[in-house]
């Protein structure tokens, strides 16, 4: 049996969800963390997301954004 190569030659992807899964999926989150958590639970993950992608991005653009974080906030002072 052969895979199936995606326009790229790569293997394409075996399953995607869709919006029935999507909707079992946020269901079970629910019922994991409650209503009352949800926000605190997606903002520690947003939280987690823009830390990784500081920390993978290269020492040249950490500088240039670093630098213009401190431009923001003396715009705003």
């Amino acid at each position: 049996m052969k895979a199936r190569l995606s326009k790229s030659g790569l293997p394409a992807m075996a399953w995607s969800p869709g919006l029935a899964e999507l909707l079992i999926i946020l269901v079970i989150v629910l019922v994991l963390f409650g209503a009352g958590k949800l926000p605190q639970v997606g903002r520690s993950l947003g939280d987690a997301i823009s830390e990784f992608k500081d920390s993978v991005k290269p020492p040249s653009e950490k500088k240039a954004g670093a630098a213009s974080a401190a431009d923001q906030e003396e715009e705003t002072e």
